[in-house]
């Protein structure tokens, strides 16, 4: 049994409706024409606000895509517009549609201080509110929509140690890469994975590293983040839980450097077309797939009743509310994990297109895996 020395780091606006509109530079859409009035009056909108397009692909292409197809499907106008990473331009967001009379606002918060103030001001003006994918804490939404994301974080640890073990690495050295401090839901995947590798470090089988967060799950910090853990460890890093996929492509280009990129496990979330590649080549051993269009059809279901003035019914007590103590009405949903043997289920689900994981050099990677 080996023993090692390491030192731990310290820790657009884009409307969607029946009105065609132009885009600017950002990706945004202006509609055309009027058509929204106060909520209550028969008229207004469902309000959408995403937090950014830099964090993960979804906020910039899945979620709008879906959730438009949702609303569209139900003949209910929606104003979808994504805040860019800048909490003042989320406040912003959020009392131009307030004011211009939507019915429903769901929000993905750039953190609970911001969210809480928008679902403040919602409230005050009579408006329905729905967290989505991100609880926000002691905000007091009137429902919550997301995945089970502690369920998410046992399956990045469960692939982890699935990953060393087929490495065969002797006491293994686990570095996290956490996502960002003011997310719930990294909190969340936290507690999940710790669930799993806490009974590894007990049990004396694993070594536990350095274990750090990334500030607005940005993926360029990091790469710093990570730097700095694999030179303080001397590069003695064995395997490395990453939240998501994002962050594991930081870290395996850090490892590319030193051609260390395939030896050492690195987990992700989110299955998005780098993830799926970098599983496929070798160099990342697993993600979690999670099906966003059941996440944007539960949501659209819930704001859609509300546009219409009904009472959704959701079953169970909901989530506990780790601040306030209250309970929200959630429909949580279940993740999966995908690695090289089912790749193709994300690409069979039409969540990642063919053309786009199997591009290039990529190509005779999806044959050898069966990737049709």
């Amino acid at each position: 049994m080996r023993t090692k020395m390491f030192a731990v780091v310290a820790v657009g606006v884009l409307t969607l409706g029946a009105a065609a509109g132009c885009t600017d530079d950002d990706g945004a859409t202006d509609s055309a024409g009027g058509g929204n009035t106060r909520a209550g009056t028969g008229g207004g909108k469902v309000g959408v606000i995403l937090p950014d397009t830099k964090s993960s692909q979804r906020w910039g292409t899945d979620d709008p895509k879906l959730l438009k197809a949702a609303f569209d499907a139900a003949d209910v106008p929606v104003d979808i517009q994504n805040a860019q990473g800048d909490k003042v331009k989320f406040g912003q967001i959020a009392d131009g549609m307030i004011a211009s009379g939507v019915k429903v606002l769901i929000t993905v918060n750039l953190d609970s201080g911001t969210g809480k103030t928008v679902l403040n001001k919602a409230k005050a003006a009579g408006v329905k509110t729905i967290d989505y994918d991100r609880l926000t804490l002691n905000g007091g939404a009137d429902y919550y929509v997301s995945f089970d994301n502690v369920a998410v974080g046992k399956l990045q640890g469960e692939g982890l140690v699935k990953c060393l073990a087929a490495k065969k690495a002797e006491l293994p050295l686990v570095a996290d890469l956490n996502g960002s401090p003011t997310d719930n839901n990294a909190s969340e995947f936290k507690s999940g994975y710790d669930a799993v590798l806490q009974e590894k470090y007990d049990d004396g089988s694993y070594l536990k590293g350095p274990d750090q967060s990334v500030a607005d799950w940005d993926n360029d910090e990091a790469g710093t983040v990570f730097k700095e853990m694999w030179e303080q460890t001397n590069e003695q890093i064995d395997g490395v839980l990453a939240a998501n996929d994002g962050l594991a492509n930081a870290a395996i280009e850090i490892l590319k450097k030193d051609k260390r990129n395939g030896d050492i496990p690195v987990t992700g979330q989110d299955a998005t077309v780098q993830g799926l590649q970098n599983i496929l080549a070798g160099d990342q051993c697993m993600t979690v797939y999670k099906r966003i269009k059941l996440e944007a059809d539960a949501a659209a279901e819930l704001a859609i009743k509300l546009y219409k003035g009904q009472k959704p019914v959701v079953e169970g007590r909901g989530v506990k509310d780790p601040e306030s103590g209250s309970y929200v009405p959630a429909k949580l949903l279940p993740p999966t994990a995908i690695d090289k043997t089912n790749v193709n289920l994300v690409i069979k689900d039409g969540f990642a297109e063919k053309k786009a994981v199997c591009a290039g050099r990529f190509a005779a990677l999806c044959k050898e895996n069966g990737i049709k």
